[in-house]
């Protein structure tokens, strides 16, 4: 399996994965926050109403108590409210632990003149009396009812806790009324909450593994024809095309298969036939090229020894002498230059690299050009740092490149000047060739590399082109892992740069040599 479909299909696969464990958690939560609430409500409930319940049978058996020894001796009295506080305080199997709290209030019962009723306030597991609020001491006081309300019960020798309190008022008698308080202790409650919770917390991390896990499941099968896919696309790209997917049922994946393999048949068909044409375009100016050049020697012998001769011609016939000699030299260049295009398309091009002075080749391509051209009008000047500037590059192939350059500078200069620039960083070098002459329509600037295009083809030029010059510098420079580059606005000149890396083969870092405003002030 490649890199491009294992990480096409994980990044698929892991985003319906993610994004349904994030949707799945969101409803999970709640869920389960929902029917927490309903248990919780419940239990509490529960809880209330078996407390209450238990609350209001030891009140009233401890009114109905000390209503039967009303008349009773004192140590009778006080022998029913041991019994009641104990009898009040009893835990049965599965109940927690409850205290009592017996406090009299108001004015006691006086029984005997010699003698003060006694006081019966008591309280069990050490409680903080000042814990129990004013509020609910208030409403017990003034009501026949029990009354209840949850607080934070402080004691003297264990950590503060909640607590139900419900409590009611009693009369015992020769003694008075008093305040009695049932503490309930919460801690059941709490430990089934906290059961509950964790069970929800558990059901709802097993439901939300065994959702991702069924989601990566569909997903593996969804995805793996789309892996398929991009396995075979990516040998595509490498110039396989006898894959193809496999379709073994009738869904939309299938269709998808089906739809696939007929795209991938008819994409072969037709690069075969593309390569076909472009095998026999590239044989037939390949088998053109070589054929014409024996008759073209022969010509070339033959307008020699014409032009040898021309002094003893008539003056029309020593013109025709020396135009057959030049239209010659120009269809000879072109040969050269259809010979090189086939050699780029077929990609047997080679770079044949070697140390040499750029400089040097740039000075002698100017003067070679400027001779052939029998141009001694317009100016030429080079403007670089360093007296010398060696790179490693195909020496044939980048003298090509200036010469190219240059000439077509000399054919668009209109008798205006030529800056040559040479700037080198530590990785690229960069050849800017400068003209004022014509320059370049912005929509040219697109198609002026393609081959056999020109911008004006009605326009006469002093010296006629073959139309590939541009195309095969472009071709040259990025053998080189170069680049080259146009700019230009018409009546303001055309800007060429040339960059190349400091060692042919090697990448380029940027470019040293970039157009600037005031080069082009209406374009740019």
């Amino acid at each position: 399996m490649n890199r491009i479909s294992t990480k096409l299909s994980n990044s698929l696969a892991s985003k319906v994965i993610v994004s349904t464990v994030l949707l799945s958690l969101g409803v999970v939560w709640l869920t389960g926050s929902a029917l927490y609430s309903q248990l919780s409500d419940g239990v509490k409930e529960v809880n209330l109403e078996s407390s209450l319940a238990e609350a209001r049978s030891s009140f009233f058996n401890a009114q109905y108590q000390f209503l039967i020894r009303e008349n009773a001796e004192s140590s009778v009295i006080t022998k029913a409210v041991q019994e009641i506080i104990i009898s009040s305080t009893e835990v049965s199997l599965g109940q927690d632990r409850k205290s009592l709290f017996l406090s009299r209030f108001g004015t006691p019962f006086k029984f005997s003149l010699k003698v003060d009723p006694p006081d019966y306030t008591t309280s069990t597991d050490d409680l903080d009396i000042s814990s129990f609020p004013d509020e609910l001491r208030e409403r017990v006081r003034a009501s026949d009812l029990v009354e209840y309300q949850y607080i934070k019960m402080r004691y003297q020798d264990r950590e503060d806790t909640n607590v139900l309190v419900a409590g009611r008022k009693i009369a015992i008698p020769k003694s008075g009324n008093y305040e009695m308080y049932l503490v309930y202790s919460l801690n059941n409650q709490n430990r089934t909450l906290t059961i509950i919770q964790n069970a929800l917390f558990l059901t709802g991390f097993a439901l939300i593994f065994l959702i991702g896990l069924i989601t990566w499941l569909v997903v593996r099968q969804v995805v793996r024809p789309v892996r398929e896919a991009a396995a075979i696309a990516q040998k595509f790209t490498q110039g396989d095309f006898s894959q193809r997917m496999k379709v073994e049922s009738s869904d939309e994946i299938a269709t998808l298969g089906t739809a696939f393999n007929d795209m991938a048949l008819s994409l072969e068909s037709q690069i075969s036939r593309l390569e076909n044409l472009s095998r026999v375009q590239q044989r037939f100016v390949s088998d053109v090229s070589h054929e014409l050049r024996t008759p073209l020697t022969t010509l070339r012998m033959a307008s020699e020894v014409i032009y040898s001769q021309k002094d003893s011609f008539d003056p029309t016939i020593t013109r025709s002498s020396e135009l057959l000699v030049a239209q010659l030299d120009r269809f000879e260049r072109l040969l050269e230059d259809l010979l090189e295009v086939s050699r780029f398309d077929a990609e047997v091009a080679v770079l044949e690299p070697v140390d040499f002075d750029l400089i040097s080749l740039i000075e002698r391509c100017i003067q070679d050009v400027r001779a052939s051209a029998h141009d001694d009008v317009i100016s030429i000047t080079i403007d670089h740092l360093t007296a010398q500037l060696m790179i490693k590059a195909d020496i044939r192939r980048v003298e090509r490149i200036m010469r190219n350059l240059l000439s077509n500078a000399l054919d668009h200069a209109e008798e205006k000047p030529i800056n040559v620039t040479v700037i080198a960083t530590r990785t690229e070098v960069a050849v800017g060739v400068r003209d004022f002459g014509t320059g370049i329509e912005a929509s040219a600037l697109s198609r002026i590399f393609d081959r056999f295009w020109r911008a004006d083809p009605s326009r006469a030029r002093v010296r006629g082109g073959t139309g590939l010059g541009l195309s095969i510098a472009l071709e040259d420079a990025r053998l080189h892992n170069g680049e080259l580059d146009a700019w230009g606005a018409p009546g303001e000149g055309a800007h060429f740069v040339l960059t190349l890396p400091r060692i042919a083969g090697e990448q380029i870092g940027g470019r040293p040599i970039r157009p600037q405003p005031e080069d082009y002030p209406h374009d740019i």
